[in-house]
């Protein structure tokens, strides 16, 4: 078995697949965050435009693995898997860097593959170090521990299973620590388009 590296980074087998299945996915009509080498001599906030991963022009894989993708409740209903809030990192490597928090339970670690990637601090577990997940019944946030090696820290406290999150609340992972701003919650909720 001959494993491929495509110009993405991801791998795959050619044996299985023509071309990379993962490119191959259907493009979400929103950005995703999405990992940027920026160096340690660039100060926060240098990056003059969003990166934004397209995966329109990719081939079309001849295996069928976007059958049975699971889709968030909200992008059902609304048509649209919007941002909910935010991480901002106060402290490490990517201080002065934001990271996007969409409906429902997000992944967080320094692969490529969590929902919130945060790939420069080598002390935050690759996958699953963590979860933060918003609820649109409850309009709430939680932050759970995941099953990565790493702990969590919310206000400087472990968290051990699940624990409520509030605006500018104060979460530490290895050496960066972020703070939480949320956008949707009581004031404000993501609602189908009204057509004018």
């Amino acid at each position: 078995m001959a494993i491929k590296r495509c110009p993405n980074g991801h791998f795959y087998d050619p044996d299985v697949n023509s071309s990379c299945p993962w490119c191959a996915l259907p493009s979400d009509e929103v950005e995703r965050t999405r990992m940027v080498d920026i160096g340690k001599n660039r100060p926060a906030g240098a990056e003059e435009s969003t990166i934004k991963l397209s995966r329109k022009d990719a081939p079309p894989s001849k295996s069928a693995i976007d059958e049975g993708h699971t889709v968030a409740v909200v992008k059902r209903k609304i048509g649209i898997d919007p941002v909910v809030g935010w991480f901002v990192c106060i402290k490490g490597p990517d201080r002065g860097r934001d990271y996007r928090i969409r409906s429902e339970k997000n992944s967080i670690g320094r692969a490529d593959s969590m929902d919130v990637c945060i790939s420069s601090d080598d002390t935050i577990s690759r996958v699953d170090h963590a979860f933060v997940v918003y609820d649109p019944k409850k309009r709430s946030f939680r932050v759970q521990a995941g099953s990565g090696r790493g702990l969590i820290y919310l206000n400087g406290e472990e968290v051990s299973a699940s624990e409520k999150l509030n605006a500018y609340d104060r979460l530490e992972m290895g050496r960066s620590e972020f703070l939480f701003i949320p956008l949707c919650g009581e004031e404000f909720q993501w609602e189908e388009e009204q057509e004018a």
